[in-house]
């Protein structure tokens, strides 16, 4: 008598999540912090790393999930990928500071990381955060001709730091991106107050929209008037929107 085969759940899909850029000053970390408050909101679990070591924004504002790493260390660099091996159900979110390119280029090329996340399920996904300049146009050529379709690419256009990304659009390489399965969204821009009073504050987006206990004390919030609570509802809202079509 044969046996009735036994159907199995297949395994959770581990996905990484750079955020990148290169360049300094483009809101990575304010991505980085953007998608840390989309998991919260949507109970996914996550780890963080923080690559920065003068600013350490992650770590700052959502200190309980992250965790320093100096990519100038490949052991360092490891538990990254050992992580996402290790609890694929748990997404791993890495803060990538200015000028970490080409160190972690160097360790993804020299360990082997594509190839071992191809064998082991892990989905590497490289946020490209950009803004209106033309260094960023430039950056993301750089990151196209080096990985190809080994990476799956999402797109940042940050409007808080320009809204006008014609040079991109006229340089082909968002066209390139595209065609190798790239994702786009759009970050548009928040009142500079309302972003300096969080800064100030350490708060996270969720304690500075609903006035609860910030990161630094239980007087709470980052001290947001009403209109301004608003306008960053109505932000979070668009960015959450952008966010939910990637599937996360």
């Amino acid at each position: 008598m044969s046996e009735i085969p036994t159907l199995q759940t297949p395994p959770a899909t581990a996905r990484i999540h750079f955020i990148g850029g290169e360049k300094g000053g483009v809101g990575k970390s304010m991505v980085s912090r953007l998608i840390a408050q989309y998991f919260i909101d949507h109970d996914i679990p996550f780890i963080g790393f923080d690559t920065d070591r003068s600013h350490s924004s992650l770590m700052r504002f959502y200190m309980g999930y992250a965790s320093p790493v100096l990519v100038d260390r490949y052991e360092a660099l490891d538990a990254i990928i050992e992580a996402a091996i290790d609890k694929p159900e748990r997404r791993v979110l890495v803060d990538l500071a200015a000028q970490t390119h080409e160190p972690l280029t160097r360790w993804i090329e020299d360990s082997g990381v594509l190839d071992l996340a191809d064998v082991s399920g892990v989905a590497i996904h490289y946020w490209h955060v950009m803004d209106a300049g033309r260094d960023s146009v430039d950056l993301l050529k750089r990151v196209l001709d080096r990985f190809g379709a080994r990476l799956r690419y999402v797109l940042v256009r940050n409007q808080l730091r320009g809204d006008d990304f014609g040079q991109l659009e006229r340089s082909g390489e968002q066209e390139r991106a595209l065609a190798l399965g790239a994702r786009v969204v759009d970050v548009k821009r928040l009142h500079d107050a309302v972003v300096q009073k969080i800064d100030a504050t350490n708060a996270s987006f969720w304690s500075a929209k609903n006035g609860g206990g910030s990161l630094i004390g239980p007087e709470g919030g980052a001290g947001l008037g009403l209109m301004e609570k608003q306008r960053l509802k109505l932000w979070l809202g668009h960015v959450q929107s952008e966010f939910a079509k990637l599937g996360l």
